[in-house]
């Protein structure tokens, strides 16, 4: 009697079956975005970050009073249907000024973090990847930045030039950097030595390449969580500074500006400190949640 293959039946595991991937590939973003959506924390601050930058850019525009536009006659009114949140000493729309101030605050924020990306990324990055002489040049130069004061640079540098928006953002900028160009260096020269980057060497990648291809990619998730924390700070800078008169000068409104006309007539009209107040306060604790998030998502390694 003869067999045909057909007449037989495997039983058990296959070794075919076996090698079949049945989870759908994911890239390590859309993975670290499925560990942040568990943290209700971070989400939430998503939230209101997103429903206050929206309110920055169109709160000024839902109603006709500029943010310097003075009414004499309104000094001082408390909120109402007329002026949601109020007038002060001027007669000037507290709602159209505390969301010009977000703005002009949220963007001196993202610029001064954007210029500390760029500069600390390819600082941090060359230091490391050249290394030697040039490394301890580069170091020593580190040094003496974070050895001065960062509030007596800023203050010195604001007092030399016009306050304004440029002045704020090169004063937070000049060792802003520093921070950012530490973490890359120190991450860039534990992938030195791993073999896909001395494969890329042998392969002829020049130093360039490297950057672009290899250790910015490697080291983004640190880069944006260190980001996420810098965003705040330069927020809290810019309030202080303003706060004290050395920052914004009126009409401008920038959070810190409102905070010190709030905090002079605090006594008798408390909602000119308090509204102020509760938007850099939102700020500062969202964005602070968000990048706690986000480093747990981006790196679960970390997550206590």
């Amino acid at each position: 009697m003869e067999f045909d293959d057909k007449d037989f039946e495997v039983v058990g595991n296959q070794s075919e079956s076996q090698e079949v991937i049945t989870r759908p590939q994911m890239s390590m973003f859309k993975e670290s975005w499925i560990r942040l959506k568990k943290n209700k924390g971070a989400m939430i601050s998503l939230v209101v970050l997103s429903i206050l930058i929206v309110m920055a850019i169109i709160g000024p525009h839902l109603n006709e009073y500029s943010y310097e536009q003075t009414d004499y006659d309104k000094v001082f009114q408390k909120p109402s249907g007329e002026h949601w949140l109020g007038t002060d000493r001027f007669g000037r729309d507290q709602w159209t000024r505390i969301w010009e101030g977000t703005r002009i605050s949220l963007y001196i924020a993202f610029l001064a973090a954007t210029l500390d990306l760029i500069i600390g990324v390819m600082y941090g990055a060359v230091s490391a990847l050249l290394g030697g002489r040039v490394d301890n040049v580069m170091q020593r130069i580190i040094e003496v930045l974070v050895g001065i004061p960062n509030l007596i640079l800023i203050i010195l540098l604001i007092m030399l030039m016009k306050p304004g928006i440029v002045t704020i953002t090169i004063a937070m900028v000049i060792t802003g950097w520093v921070n950012m160009a530490r973490l890359v260096r120190s991450q860039v020269f534990k992938l030195k030595g791993q073999e896909f980057i001395l494969a890329s060497r042998a392969l002829g990648a020049s130093n360039g390449r490297l950057i672009k291809e290899h250790f910015i990619p490697n080291t983004l998730g640190l880069i944006i969580v260190n980001m996420m924390f810098t965003i705040p700070a330069a927020i809290f800078t810019e309030a202080f500074l303003s706060f004290i008169g050395l920052g914004l000068q009126e009409p401008l409104a920038s959070l810190g500006v409102l905070i010190n006309d709030g905090f002079q007539a605090m006594r008798n009209h408390f909602y000119l400190l308090l509204f102020p107040a509760l938007v850099i306060v939102g700020l500062m604790v969202c964005f602070n949640l968000l990048a706690d998030g986000l480093r747990d998502a981006l790196d679960p390694k970390m997550k206590k």
